[in-house]
């Protein structure tokens, strides 16, 4: 049993954000029933490559969680639908600010019949505000707010973010935190609450040096050129001899120091604070003339905080990762099984469900109150 054994989640959120942060709930134990819509349910289902009868993509969120599929906009939707929102702990919803007061499931409308109710709203700009309306998916909310200009290319063009930062760092993390706050403050108020978790409004946390530097000293920071953004030979990303790369951080002296005698930059360059550029040509040219092997081998048992670069294969199958049993839980369909997504929940934390599979649409439907027949 987890934690969150007993809560009933009811999760009415589509693609990334909203049912990633109910897969953590879900992991430490909740109920989670994915409110779809008829026929086509979370568009997720339908990317592809397919693991059984839906994405994988989709698999990989929605793990251990049941399917309701319902029309909301049906006239009888709200009645079949109210047993559950009496019963439920939780609400995550991830519509544009208004849809759910419009569809009659505002956070004012269901308090009022279920005030222990906590109702976690995942937008991209919040329910308020000039931009609260605007359409955006995580690329725009980085570049509104800064994050994106802080690491560019040779010729100063932005660097395209290969993670979700947004949809992730700035949503379904931070609504989980949320929502288990709020669980906390109920067991003394005994009342809910509505959660307002604009993903834009919390990236800021990520560029903390950016904004000190810009506020304190008016160092606002240059595209590429700060210390984590290419602007150090001590934290950067150099070419081996047979196009791979290596990660270099050797960021404290000691560190640097170590490094700069395995690969053998000259004295006059070591002291990087003069020159930094010369010295990362230095280094750049001295780690391009061997493979990664060599390097990889070469820093093996060093403090010199550097890797070679991995592939997504090469990182599952590191020895590393499965020793700590990162991968140990399983996704089934179809007969088959593959690793589950690794969530950050702690393995003693964790629901005792080793293997499970994704729900098919309108699966536990029988969970609503009598009504009409939905399509599915």
């Amino acid at each position: 049993m987890g934690p969150l054994t007993g809560l009933r989640v009811l999760d009415f959120s589509t693609l990334i954000p909203g049912p990633l942060a109910t897969l953590l709930l879900a992991e430490a134990g909740a109920e989670v029933l994915k409110i779809e819509r008829p026929g086509r349910g979370d568009e997720l289902r339908s990317y592809e490559p397919k693991f059984g009868p839906d994405s994988v993509n989709f698999g990989l969120l929605n793990r251990g969680k049941r399917s309701i599929a319902i029309d909301l906009k049906a006239a009888d939707a709200i009645e079949r639908l109210t047993p559950l929102l009496r019963s439920a702990d939780v609400l995550v919803e991830q519509y544009r600010p208004g849809v759910m007061d419009r569809l009659g499931l505002g956070y004012a409308a269901l308090s009022a019949i279920n005030p222990c109710l906590i109702y976690c709203s995942v937008t991209g700009y919040g329910h308020d505000g000039p931009k609260a309306q605007t359409a955006g998916h995580d690329l725009n909310f980085v570049a509104d707010a800064g994050l994106l200009s802080l690491a560019a290319d040779g010729d100063g063009t932005p660097v395209l973010p290969s993670t979700l930062v947004g949809d992730i760092g700035g949503g379904a993390y931070p609504a989980v935190m949320n929502i288990l706050l709020a669980l906390i403050e109920r067991t003394r108020t005994g009342r809910g609450r509505h959660l307002d978790i604009a993903m834009t409004d919390n990236l800021f946390a990520f560029q903390y040096w950016a904004m000190g530097g810009g506020l304190a000293a008016g160092r606002w920071p240059k595209p590429g050129r700060e210390l984590l953004t290419g602007g150090s030979p001590r934290y950067q990303i150099y070419r081996t001899a047979d196009g791979r790369f290596v990660a270099a951080a050797p960021l404290e002296d000691k560190f640097w120091a170590t490094f700069c005698n395995i690969v053998g930059v000259p004295e006059d360059l070591q002291d990087d604070s003069r020159d930094p550029d010369a010295a990362q040509r230095a280094v750049a040219a001295l780690l391009a003339g061997r493979d990664a092997e060599h390097w990889r081998a070469a820093f093996a048992g060093q403090d010199v905080c550097c890797s070679i670069v991995g592939t997504v294969e090469e990182a599952m199958a590191d020895e590393h990762f499965v020793a700590r049993g990162v991968f140990a839980r399983r996704l089934a369909a179809d007969g088959r099984t593959i690793p589950a997504l690794p969530t950050p929940i702690a393995m003693g934390l964790r629901s005792a469900c080793p293997e499970a599979g994704y729900p098919a649409l309108g699966e536990a439907n029988g969970l609503l109150a009598p009504g009409r027949q939905q399509g599915l």
